[in-house]
């Protein structure tokens, strides 16, 4: 049985040059104590509740007593924040432990909030309580949805002062990956002219993750093209869920097509094309609708940064892969939304949608889940209670000429196809009927601040299964009141 004093590491990051990172230790809060652990996360390296319960958990993941085997250290890398290059960035407040082997393959244990580095700047390198609620949460309601994501494995709070906009506690989360290499990673040898390192990360990514291109002559340009189309298949995810990064730094982007680094994002509630939740985002070069070109954007910069290992057209030719795949990824995943049998030819379908959902400001969950409420069947085109309420009369009403036509225009896609209750059941499983929303998680850590961590467990158990139905939670499933607050949130949060 693996317990927390024999977890199988097997540090590989440790074994790369000592150029590519800082060796130290976290610091540890002076009174941890457990907020909450994820059996789910536990299960991927083998441990049980048992070991959740464990005396010294919360010791040994803020770094009070060292988990055998550990070899903590922070990773280097540069990045382009909001289109500007920073030379050198790194984990200024995150401290990788070391990779673990799980039943399933291995995986990073990094402690967020772990404490300065030589990578810190200006920072504290420390996380408050409600940064580390977000990320806990977000990171595995995305895994329910089916997202790529990184995991939380836990949280551990303290008594600790953190200075923020205002006096906040501090809080630690281990974080959990395949990788935490970064396009950012690769861009700080680059630009430094040093070739033999990013070789060295390239085979360093190829031999463990994707083992297939080791040893071909085409090894390096086929990486690129795979990068390439797993973030375009990420893209298109949080395009079809209404997902909003907000820091889509070139130093915030997974090598793996991973969602990382959870900051200021946000599921949609009231659409609109352009909607920014990173109140410093002032040109809203981070909005909803420019994250498919800042994804290219930042492969560009990848690709650029591993020219040294290829000639122009092949870093071209990988380039190209990302559009292709997104598109490919966007137009099915809306297709199985619509419950369309075919997802070919609907483009003009789906933009004509979303330019009424803007001018209706219609919660983007509720109106998508109400849309399969739609029967094709009897006179005329009757559309769902569950979207026309949430039709918004000052902007136009449900006899509206131009949403009657999309209906019109639905129902003719949706002739010859399975019958209503069969493509019901469907699209409520791609549709979520719960999402984390902004009052939800704002709930969960005003509770928290105050002691009490139960909502983030109810919230963690209903995401886990956010497609069906949960009886007494109907509240969880309404778009926010009118009244709710919207927290401020910035790269901090």
């Amino acid at each position: 049985m693996t317990t927390l004093e024999n977890l199988p590491f097997n540090n590989r990051y440790s074994r790369l040059p000592e150029a590519f990172y800082q060796r130290v230790a976290p610091t540890p809060f002076a009174r941890p104590h457990l907020v909450v652990a994820n059996p789910d996360a536990a299960a991927l390296i083998g441990l049980n509740a048992e070991a959740l319960a464990h005396p010294s958990f919360a010791r040994y993941f803020c770094g009070a007593e060292m988990l055998p085997g550990a070899e903590p250290l922070a990773m280097l890398y540069a990045g382009n924040q909001f289109g500007t290059w920073v030379p050198q960035l790194g984990d200024g407040r995150a401290i990788l432990l070391g990779q673990v082997e799980g039943p399933d393959g291995a995986w990073d244990l990094q402690l967020k909030g772990a404490g300065k580095t030589a990578f810190s700047r200006m920072g504290d390198g420390r996380a408050v309580l409600r940064s580390v609620v977000r990320e806990y949460l977000c990171s595995e309601a995305m895994h329910g949805l089916g997202i790529p994501t990184t995991r939380a494995l836990c949280i551990v709070g303290s008594d600790e002062p953190v200075y923020r906009e205002t006096v906040e506690t501090g809080a630690m989360m281990t974080r959990m990956s395949p990788s935490h290499v970064r396009f950012g990673s690769f861009q700080v040898f680059a630009s430094r002219n040093q070739h033999d390192h990013l070789k060295t990360l390239a085979d360093h990514v190829i031999e463990h993750h994707f083992p297939e291109l080791a040893g071909q002559p085409d090894a390096y340009p086929r990486l690129l093209a795979t990068v390439a189309e797993r973030t375009g298949q990420l893209v298109a995810r949080w395009q079809t869920d209404g997902f909003v990064h907000g820091v889509l730094n070139s130093d915030n982007m997974s090598i793996l097509g991973l969602t990382i680094d959870y900051g200021p994002f946000a599921f949609i509630d009231r659409y609109q094309h352009d909607y920014v939740r990173n109140h410093t985002d002032r040109t809203g070069f981070y909005a909803y609708n420019r994250q498919p070109d800042i994804g290219r954007y930042n492969l560009y910069l990848l690709a650029n940064a591993l020219l040294p290992l290829m000639d122009t057209e092949q870093a071209q030719a990988g380039l190209d892969a990302y559009m292709p795949a997104f598109t490919a990824a966007y137009r099915a995943r809306m297709a199985q939304k619509l419950g369309l049998a075919d997802h070919a030819e609907n483009d003009a379908l789906y933009a004509d949608l979303f330019d009424l959902m803007h001018a209706g400001h219609v919660d983007f969950a509720c109106f998508f889940r109400g849309l399969s409420d739609f029967r094709t069947g009897g006179e005329g085109v009757r559309i769902p209670e569950a979207c026309a309420r949430l039709v918004d009369q000052s902007a136009f009403g449900c006899d509206d000429s131009s949403l009657l036509d999309w209906f019109q225009r639905y129902a003719t896609r949706l002739a010859g196809g399975p019958p209503d209750d069969e493509r019901k059941a469907a699209m409520d499983r791609v549709n979520p009927r719960y999402l984390l929303r902004n009052h939800l998680c704002q709930d969960a850590i005003d509770l928290a601040e105050d002691g009490d961590f139960s909502e983030i467990e109810r919230l963690h158990r209903l995401l886990r299964d956010p497609f069906t139905e949960h009886p007494g939670m109907e509240a969880y499933a309404a778009p926010p009141p009118a009244t709710a607050p919207v927290p401020l949130l910035s790269c901090s949060s």
